[in-house]
């Protein structure tokens, strides 16, 4: 049987940028390789390829093949987006960075991304778009999770009942969203907090309506790592109601986080079979 070879990135560029918030820069981007592109979920995302300036990579670029030529320091680095919109006919995908000032690869990039710069996407990918038969709907995260979070409320049935609660930074970080009827939208500011807390004091103290309820909690692992326990241990949820991850982790880049998440998945999952026993 031949190797399955994974598919090459596709070229566009950038069409235009739009600052949304303190710490959420939108970039758009359009090309002709969108053919095919169908980001069905309200989670979908893509990776963004980021190619080290003054290497050399054979064209067109192919992933498999720069890592089976050039050394790993010069391999492209990935980074995960929510996709925010896709216009088929324009051809023109929304991404959404957040942006804290020189801090991390995505950030700067796009913060300082002009008309006309090249990006390289992979995908999409995704899992999660709200159950049309759950009771209820509970979204929460922090900025790394807004833009699916925001895409699930414009997803929602008619007159879902619906909970949102997004932690930002603060009142500068909040952004217009379309909130629909039967859905209530919490803004949290964690200030000079620990990221996530607020967020977890939040979802634990929500009130839980009765019925089967749709979960989607994304955002930093620590935080996560909590819900997660309280939701699949202390409320005794099964896997197929909630979706659940980590995005990022505190102190860990991309690359980091990526090497270690599927063993801390596990280990996640080992500590709650244990608590549940």
């Amino acid at each position: 049987m031949a190797e399955r070879r994974r598919p090459r990135p596709r070229s566009a560029r950038v069409a235009r940028t739009e600052r949304l918030s303190a710490s959420l820069v939108r970039v758009v981007v359009t090309g002709e390789e969108f053919d095919g592109f169908a980001p069905e979920q309200a989670d979908s995302y893509v990776k963004v390829m980021f190619l080290h300036p003054g290497v050399e990579y054979p064209r067109p670029i192919d992933l498999e093949q720069i890592r089976a030529e050039l050394p790993q320091e010069a391999w492209p680095r990935l980074r995960t987006y929510t996709v925010r919109g896709f216009d088929a006919e324009r051809a023109e995908l929304t991404l959404d960075f957040v942006v804290h000032g020189d801090v991390g690869l995505a950030g700067p990039w796009a913060a300082a991304a002009q008309p006309g710069d090249e990006v390289l996407l992979q995908g999409p990918g995704g899992g999660y778009s709200p159950s049309p038969d759950a009771d209820f709907h509970l979204l929460a995260g922090d900025e790394s999770a807004l833009p699916a979070i925001a895409v699930a409320l414009e997803r929602m049935p008619p007159g879902a009942h619906v909970q949102a609660f997004v932690e930002v930074h603060g009142p500068g970080d909040e952004i217009e969203l379309a909130v629909p009827d039967g859905a209530t939208l919490t803004w949290l500011h964690r200030g000079a907090g620990e990221v996530g807390g607020r967020l977890v004091d939040a979802v634990t103290q929500w009130p839980v309506p009765e019925g089967a309820g749709h979960w989607f909690v994304h955002g930093e692992a620590g935080a996560v790592k909590q819900l997660r326990r309280y939701l699949r241990v202390e409320r005794g949820l099964p896997m197929d109601a909630l979706s659940i991850s980590g995005y990022w982790r505190v102190g860990v880049d991309d690359e980091g986080w990526r090497a270690v998440k599927r063993d801390w998945n596990r280990e996640v999952e080992e500590s709650e079979r244990v608590a549940a026993s």
